[in-house]
């Protein structure tokens, strides 16, 4: 029960640290074109496009893109731009593993 918590907890502060900002700056850092990026976390173009426009995407989309982009040991923190973490591989290392993955826009 307390890691199910745990797991909620750390999805809600990864939601709130990630911003469509973040998506864009990382996607810069990274030399990756929305394709790529779609290619690499699961989640449609449309979809990726409608986040970084600010517009509305599922939680779940939201998290896959954060997870895919932390796994290339990027990290996120609230008005900041992304950084490289030492050693951070995000808390996710495969996203498409995750039981809510299905429901990625």
């Amino acid at each position: 029960m307390a890691s199910q918590a745990i797991k909620i907890t750390l999805e809600r502060i990864a939601l709130f640290q990630f911003t469509p900002a973040h998506c864009a700056q990382a996607r810069a850092m990274l030399d990756w074109s929305i394709e790529e990026l779609s290619r690499e976390s699961g989640v449609s173009v449309e979809a990726i496009q409608r986040f970084e426009n600010e517009q509305p995407v599922l939680d779940v989309t939201r998290l896959a893109l954060a997870y895919r982009l932390e796994s290339e040991g990027l990290a996120f923190f609230p008005g900041f731009a992304p950084g490289r973490g030492m050693n951070v591989r995000g808390s996710t290392p495969n996203p498409v593993g995750r039981a809510d993955y299905a429901m990625v826009e």
